[in-house]
């Protein structure tokens, strides 16, 4: 089943896809159906600890001349970063560097304490598609992602469905695609993981307990690109539908850069 969360007519509603499972119709749960720019997009379930995997691609590695690592390296969101399908992600004025990162999302369903690797994909609820803006001129280095590159307020784009695991058939074989202004520029497969979901469970579970709405993001392929303002980046995986949202600048959000706007608030 495909779930999503948004708000019309000044209240949250559930939705599911109408017209035969195309996205470009969703349905109430009290039976209105709506055109997609009618709602704001949230994302689709209650979100618990955003837990990130860095670099846990080898091509996406090797993109970025990062050698291979013997653990994941894991970071953790704050709730500011999220935001839903159609949303507007900010690119500060004087960044050189700013780009899209499409991942599998899972999301965990009941809780989880050092849970061994064969039990763990018990522990998964569904899955969405998430896509995770970066800006790298903040970037300290690969194992400390410094805030400012990877917490940033609305960067976190969660959606547009949150998929039930047991309809999606094989998490470990799904092909994930970037379109930048309707041009292909990213391309991966989920079978190319360095860790995946199962290890992944195992490992933060041994140290960490996950709880139900918790969402592990297991990181994104090679084909990073820099994104301006105006942009419309979408973001596919298979079975998980299209996540859209726009690139906008600092105007829209009233402010003129992160410096200045640091600045001015002291």
């Amino acid at each position: 089943m495909m779930r999503a969360r948004v708000a019309y007519g000044g209240a949250l509603h559930e939705a599911t896809p109408a017209g035969g499972g195309g996205e470009a119709n969703l349905r109430l749960a009290d039976g209105r159906v709506l055109a997609e720019d009618q709602v704001i997009w949230l994302p689709p379930f209650e979100v618990g600890t955003v837990i990130a995997l860095g670099l846990n691609y080898a091509d996406h590695a090797r993109e970025l001349a990062f050698n291979s690592q013997e653990e994941p390296l894991v970071f953790l969101k704050g709730p500011g970063t999220l935001l839903g399908h159609r949303g507007a992600t900010r690119r500060p004025a004087e960044v050189r560097f700013m780009h899209y990162e499409c991942e599998l999302a899972v999301i965990i369903g009941r809780r989880a304490q050092r849970v061994a690797r064969a039990q763990a994909m018990q522990h998964v609820a569904g899955y969405c598609i998430a896509n995770d803006y970066a800006v790298r001129d903040y970037l300290e280095n690969w194992y400390r992602p410094n805030m400012r590159a990877k917490n940033r307020d609305g960067a976190t784009v969660l959606g547009p469905w949150l998929v039930d695991a047991g309809d999606l058939k094989d998490p470990a074989n799904l092909e994930l695609r970037t379109f930048v202004n309707g041009q292909l520029t990213q391309r991966g497969n989920t079978r190319d993981l360095i860790f995946d979901i199962p290890y992944l469970i195992e490992y933060l579970s041994s140290f960490m307990t996950l709880t139900a709405g918790d969402v592990i993001l297991t990181g994104t392929p090679q084909g990073v690109s820099n994104v301006m303002p105006g942009d419309e980046i979408a973001c596919e995986i298979d079975g998980l539908g299209r996540l859209v949202n726009t690139i906008v600048g600092d105007a829209a959000f009233g402010r003129r850069g992160d410096a200045k706007s640091c600045a001015s608030n002291i």
